[in-house]
C-alpha cells in the first residue's frame, strides 16, 4: 500500500523553519515511496486564525517547492464530520459538559499536575443537572473510555508504544468557542484523508495517547506515527511562534535560496543559527 502522509498548519502566524522541516519530512517520507503528500489547513479556532495566513502557509509552501496532491483540505469545512464524532461519542454516555475556565483550573488544589501544568480534576465529570444553556465544553471521560477499549498501543518509528492517554486528564473535545478540539479534528481528519503515516514534531507525542484512544472509540484505522526532532536555536531552544521565532517569510525577504534550505535540510544541516531542539 502506498503511504498518504500529511502537513497540518494551524494559519495563526507565519510558518517558520521548523514548520519548513516538519512539513519536508512529511513530504519526502511520500515521495520515497511513490505515496500521497497531502495538505490540511486547521483552522477551527475562531480567536486566532487569520485569512493573510492561510494565504502564508499557501506562498511558504510554493516557496520551498513542496507540492501536495488532491486540493487542499480545510477543518472549517468538515464541522458535520466532527459533529458526528462527538453524537457518537455521547450515545456512548464518555462526554460530559465542562463549565470550568482555565482559571478555575489552575487555581483548583485537587488538579494533579502534568509535564505542561495543571490536569483537570474532574470538577464536572458527575455533575447531577447541569444547565447547558450556559457556556460548556465537552471532555471525555477517560477512565470510562479506557474501560471500553481495553489496552492501547501503536506503532511509532516500528516501535510498540503502550497508550497511557489517563495522563491527560479528561481531554476537551469540543471547547466552548470552538466545534472541535485539536484531539477531535485531526483523529477524525486523518482517517477521513486515508492517512497511513503520521509524520510530525515530537512535541506532538504525548497528544498521540489521546487519538489511539479515540481511534478505539470510534472505529477508525490507526497510522504509524513517526514523531521527529524539532528545530530549534543556536542554544537548541524549540522554535515556536509566541517567541517570536524568524519567519519563512523573513528569510525570503533576507534574500534566502529556498533550493539551498531544503537542499541542506535534507542534509541534515540546519541553517545558519539553528540546530535541533534538545526537547
Amino acid at each position: 500500500m502506498q503511504p498518504v502522509t500529511r502537513f497540518a498548519p494551524s494559519p495563526t502566524g507565519r510558518l517558520h523553519p521548523g514548520h519548513a522541516w516538519s512539513a519536508l519530512l512529511a513530504h519526502d517520507f511520500a515521495r520515497e515511496r511513490e505515496g500521497c503528500f497531502l495538505l490540511r489547513i486547521e483552522d477551527i479556532d475562531p480567536g486566532r486564525v487569520r485569512t493573510e495566513f492561510v494565504d502564508g502557509i499557501i506562498e511558504d509552501m510554493l516557496w520551498l517547492g513542496l507540492e501536495w496532491d488532491d486540493e487542499i483540505v480545510y477543518q472549517s469545512e468538515r464541522l458535520a464530520l466532527y459533529a458526528s464524532a462527538l453524537e457518537r461519542l455521547k450515545a456512548m454516555d464518555l462526554l460530559y459538559p465542562c463549565f470550568c475556565t482555565r482559571a478555575d483550573i489552575a487555581a483548583s488544589v485537587a488538579a494533579p499536575h502534568g509535564a505542561d501544568g495543571p490536569l483537570y480534576p474532574g470538577t464536572c465529570r458527575h455533575l447531577p443537572a447541569p444547565d447547558l444553556s450556559r457556556p460548556h465544553a465537552w471532555r471525555l471521560d477517560v477512565g470510562k473510555a479506557l474501560a471500553r477499549t481495553g489496552p492501547l498501543s501503536w506503532l511509532d518509528d516500528g516501535d510498540e508504544v503502550v497508550a497511557t492517554p489517563e495522563v491527560l486528564g479528561d481531554v476537551v473535545l469540543a471547547r466552548k468557542d470552538a466545534p472541535a478540539s485539536y484531539h477531535l479534528a485531526v483523529t477524525v481528519d486523518d482517517a477521513a484523508q486515508g492517512v497511513t503515516d503520521v509524520v510530525r514534531g515530537r512535541d506532538l507525542f504525548a497528544s498521540t495517547h489521546v487519538h489511539r484512544l479515540l481511534q478505539a472509540l470510534l472505529d477508525l484505522p490507526v497510522p504509524d506515527y513517526h514523531h521527529h526532532a524539532l528545530l530549534g536555536d543556536a542554544q537548541g531552544n524549540r522554535l515556536a511562534k509566541r517567541h517570536g521565532a524568524p519567519t519563512l517569510a523573513d528569510l525570503r525577504a533576507g534574500g534566502m535560496d529556498p533550493v539551498a534550505l531544503v537542499a541542506a535540510l535534507r542534509e541534515g544541516q540546519m541553517p545558519a543559527g539553528y540546530s535541533l531542539a534538545q526537547a
